[in-house]
């Protein structure tokens, strides 16, 4: 059996996807997976060893240059790919427009997605040739996990969810890597709105408090507003460091090596909960009951806060303290 998996964005979508991969095997365990995602998220899923080909999308960048004849170009590789190969399933787990067009593409006799009224964007549906009623009220891992299994005529597994993904054996690792303190915690700052950032003062004190326990803050950064605060941050707390600008396996590995993970509402923090380490949630806006941090061990993640709790500093030091007594 050959399925193809449409998800082709956020970084946090993409991991709340991946136990569908290991649901799939379970019960069709010669089924060989391809993953339909955008570019800049292929190292994600170069960690999955259940996947068969990865087929990257350049959907944001093809928006802004559609008159590029490189654009044309590349659009028509990609239909050539999709569709050169005969999908039995293709399951379209994102459920909007964009997404609703790369399954039609594919031509397979069974595409798969989203009812209208449970879609995200409802016009994705008419792409689909099965469409399925899946609650809007549970967490998005379950959200994938439902489609997948009302697609495909499995049941569940429950007592088990797996990521499924590993930093590769041979991955070269970075001269910085050997600049890493001894303790650390990595401290995921940035994150796609100001509305859901925690205030800088506050990572400050964290960082301060932390010194006295001998643990210092990492700060990674992926833009000059994140690389200016991680800055800041390191100019008032002395055992800080900033790293350079890395790519999602090198801070895979960063976050292997990592104490805890203590981030906003980002990608990240949910790749850190996948790869099996301690992770708090910091929630300023929005409600960690659909798109928190979710796993198997519960022992090893705590979302604190959403758009009506602040979260403080000493909530933080006490999950960490909680972290370290497990």
């Amino acid at each position: 059996m050959r399925i193809l998996i449409i998800k082709t964005t956020s970084l946090g979508d993409v991991v709340h996807n991946l136990p569908i991969v290991a649901d799939i095997k379970k019960y069709y365990p010669n089924a060989l997976i391809d993953w339909v995602v955008e570019d800049i998220f292929v190292d994600i899923l170069s960690m999955h060893s259940g996947i068969n080909r990865i087929i990257p999308v350049a959907i944001r960048r093809w928006r802004k240059c559609l008159l590029s004849k490189q654009t044309w170009i590349e659009l028509l590789q990609f239909k050539y790919i999709i569709q050169s190969q005969k999908y039995d399933y293709v399951i379209d787990t994102q459920g909007l427009l964009k997404s609703g067009l790369i399954a039609y593409l594919s031509k397979s006799l069974n595409k798969c997605g989203y009812e209208k009224s449970s879609a995200r964007e409802s016009i994705s549906s008419i792409f689909y040739n099965h469409n399925y009623k899946v609650p809007r009220n549970i967490h998005a891992v379950m959200r994938n996990r439902k489609l997948a299994a009302l697609a495909l005529n499995y049941t569940i597994d429950n007592s088990g969810l797996n990521y499924g993904i590993n930093i590769p054996e041979n991955y070269f690792k970075s001269d910085f890597i050997k600049e890493l303190p001894s303790s650390f915690i990595l401290a995921l700052h940035g994150t796609s709105r100001d509305s859901k950032l925690w205030v800088t003062d506050q990572w400050i004190t964290l960082g301060k408090k932390l010194q006295l326990q001998g643990i210092s803050l990492v700060l990674p950064w992926g833009n000059e507003d994140e690389k200016k605060r991680a800055k800041e941050i390191a100019s008032q707390v002395a055992q800080a460091l900033v790293l350079p600008k890395v790519g999602i396996l090198s801070l895979a590995n960063i976050i292997q090596r990592s104490l805890a993970v203590v981030g906003v509402d980002t990608g990240l923090a949910h790749l850190a909960v996948a790869l099996n380490k301690p992770v708090i949630g910091i929630y300023t806006d929005t409600n960690p009951i659909l798109n928190g941090l979710y796993g198997e061990n519960k022992k090893k993640f705590k979302n604190l806060g959403d758009e009506y709790r602040k979260v403080t500093v000493q909530d933080v030091l006490n999950q960490l303290s909680d972290f370290a007594q497990k």
